[in-house]
């Protein structure tokens, strides 16, 4: 196959056009004809052997792809030969064929084309992680963003503005920051020609800056951190300039601030379920075009080490793709169209997602969203140990809660809160068609954290599998996450099966 190959490490300039074997797959792989694949910072790393992943050489870079699957390994029960999908591959993209885990495929959802397909998991995953999880972002903050009109700052202003906050944007150039203004950015600072902290001083009447986003590095890193409000987070993304800040270990202490580390792959690793749902909210924002990413170029696989050398020259705005091949998207819609309805992302009572049964192997790694609040009530503690018969001191006796347990409250028992998510299960969805739905098991359970009676809590879910059953039926899997307000950790994390004829 052909393929930009790395034969030593090195600068873009030393890739070559060449050919490869095809990639051969595992049980738990998948094949894909790569269509496009996105360029970002950790390739312009990984070809001089700087990333924190080392393959072995000879390899092709690009870790971003979307395409088409030829073929899957046999433990593979979510995905076929012919599926569009996006890839998170970590090197092997800028080839004709790419092998991939295939918990690092998803379905591509229905009106993405591939060229967006390839540049929209690394940039927006990266940056609404960052915002959503590690910063926990609110509406009516503020937040500057540096290296603003890269490809991950661009998705952070985009993000910043959908999420509520005021967006700084901060940019090298007036073309960069008219970008970034297209995207919601409220102010710009063009560091190269103004004082950033005289700037934010302005903008903010003295406050500073809620979050500081910051994907560059440098020189700056430290101008921005004496920015930051009282309580503020330093959200630290990458270092584009290639200079790892090394900051005043006081200016966390006077600021009250917090500096976090953002490192996106390792999150998705970590905590898959979590990753799919923000995926899922993604993929509703573009379905309803609320958020689109800025296409740079479109560079051909000849010119994949072009396409680099841009980017390490900070030539790029928003995302450089390279498409793999002559292909035409409108000849590959007309083969398929499964309308997926878009996921709840509002904080209000989602209704059901409602399925046909003969539809639901297609919803497979499709997030269901979360659920309305439940409060635990002692009441609701009372009632379970009651009808279970079991009556433990720590769930039903108050007064004894109040001077030996934390918080002085009781806690609900882990089985209580695992059988709330059969009532959860009908709020997330809806099954057309079925005469009969058994929740029957419960699979991989775990209680991180307990459940103090007066706790709110909710559920994600997303459909993880489908598999036959004798007699015409199906067994669906569900993953599902358990939330307690104001808790890091999460109540419950398991898998609800489901048999449904």
């Amino acid at each position: 196959m052909n393929a930009v190959i790395c034969h030593s490490f090195g600068l873009p300039n030393s890739l070559v056009v060449g050919q490869l074997p095809d990639p051969a797959i595992g049980e738990s792989d998948v094949l894909i004809k790569t269509y496009a694949c996105g360029i970002n910072f950790p390739d312009l790393l990984i070809i001089q052997n700087k990333y924190q992943f080392k393959p072995a050489l000879p390899f092709s870079p690009g870790g971003e792809v979307s395409g088409a699957i030829e073929a899957v390994g046999e433990k593979v029960k979510h995905l076929k030969v012919g599926d569009r999908v996006v890839a998170l591959c970590g090197w092997g993209g800028f080839a004709e064929k790419v092998a991939v885990k295939a918990n690092r495929v998803f379905p591509m959802p229905a009106g993405m084309d591939f060229i967006n397909g390839a540049c929209t998991l690394y940039t927006y995953g990266t940056s609404y992680h960052a915002l959503k999880d590690r910063a926990q972002l609110k509406s009516g903050e503020t937040i500057l963003v540096l290296g603003a009109a890269g490809g991950v700052g661009l998705a952070a202003v985009e993000l910043g503005k959908v999420m509520g906050a005021t967006v700084i944007a901060a940019a090298s150039s007036t073309e960069k920051l008219t970008a970034c203004k297209e995207k919601g950015a409220a102010h710009l600072i063009n560091y190269s020609t103004e004082d950033l902290r005289a700037r934010i001083k302005e903008i903010t009447g003295d406050k500073g800056v809620d979050v500081v986003y910051d994907a560059v590095g440098g020189k700056l890193a430290e101008q921005a951190l004496r920015s930051i409000a009282w309580k503020g987070r330093y959200l630290v993304v990458g270092f584009t300039t290639g200079e790892i800040p090394q900051f005043p270990a006081n200016l966390p202490l006077l600021k009250g601030c917090s500096i976090m580390g953002v490192f996106w792959g390792s999150f998705a690793e970590r905590e898959p379920q979590q990753s799919f749902q923000n995926f899922g909210e993604l993929l509703a924002m573009m379905q309803k075009g609320i958020i689109r990413q800025h296409i740079h170029k479109i560079y051909s696989l000849e010119e994949s080490p072009t396409a680099l050398d841009d980017l390490m020259n900070r030539k790029v705005i928003g995302k450089a793709v390279v498409k793999v091949g002559e292909w035409k998207e409108e000849a590959i819609l007309a083969t398929r169209e499964i309308k997926l309805p878009a996921i709840n992302t509002s904080t209000e009572i989602p209704k059901p997602l409602q399925i046909q049964l003969t539809d639901i192997k297609k919803y497979v790694g499709h997030s269901l969203g979360v659920t309305d609040w439940f409060t635990v009530t002692q009441e609701t503690i009372n009632e379970f140990a009651h009808a279970t018969q079991d009556n433990q001191w720590i769930h039903v006796d108050i007064d004894r809660a109040k001077h030996q347990m934390p918080g002085g409250k009781t806690i609900a028992h882990g089985y209580l809160t695992m059988s709330l998510a059969a009532k959860f299960f009908y709020e997330l969805i809806e099954i057309k068609g079925a005469t009969t739905s058994i929740n029957y098991g419960l699979n991989k359970a775990r209680f991180p954290v307990a459940v103090k009676s007066g706790s709110r809590i909710r559920m994600t879910g997303r459909i993880s599998n489908v598999e036959d059953m004798p007699g015409n039926g199906l067994k669906l899997y569900m993953e599902a996450k358990m939330e307690v307000e104001g808790e890091e950790k999460p109540a419950y994390v398991g898998e609800l099966l489901t048999a449904l004829y």
